[in-house]
């Protein structure tokens, strides 16, 4: 599959975003807007095709950053999420940052599917809070 990785200057809330962060399950995100109002962070979209199938979101903290993956559910299992994780991590190395890092939400309804795939994408848990997992860049 090919993707493609665009970064989204200024990034806004649109028919795409509802529809993938949107439509996410109930406690996946704390994500909402209205179309077009600006959305904080960096955003890039991934898309297959000309279609938005996929977003990364980072924001950066003291040589950290936390990090969002958000793909379409048609998308999901065919390498889309783990695509986003390591350009997250290439966009936050060009910027100097020692890692990024991942809170997984208690209100998330497959916390241990979602800690398996963190793993596999090469982060680890923090010893002060295991749902909290980091990756170095």
């Amino acid at each position: 599959m090919s993707l493609s990785w665009i970064a989204e200057s200024p990034a806004r809330w649109d028919a795409d975003k509802e529809r993938i962060i949107g439509g996410a399950p109930s406690g996946v995100f704390a994500l909402s807007g209205t179309e077009g109002s600006l959305v904080p962070g960096d955003w890039w979209r991934v898309e297959h095709n000309g279609a938005v199938i996929g977003y990364g979101w980072m924001d950066v903290t003291w040589g950290y950053a936390p990090v969002l993956v958000a793909v379409d559910p048609a998308a999901q299992d065919k390498g889309t999420g783990r695509f986003v994780m390591d350009k997250l991590a290439a966009e936050a190395k060009e910027r100097g940052l020692h890692y990024i890092f991942n809170v997984i939400p208690a209100s998330h309804p497959d916390t241990i599917g979602l800690k398996q795939f963190l793993e596999k994408c090469g982060f680890q848990s923090s010893e002060a809070d295991p749902r909290m997992l980091r990756r170095r860049v």
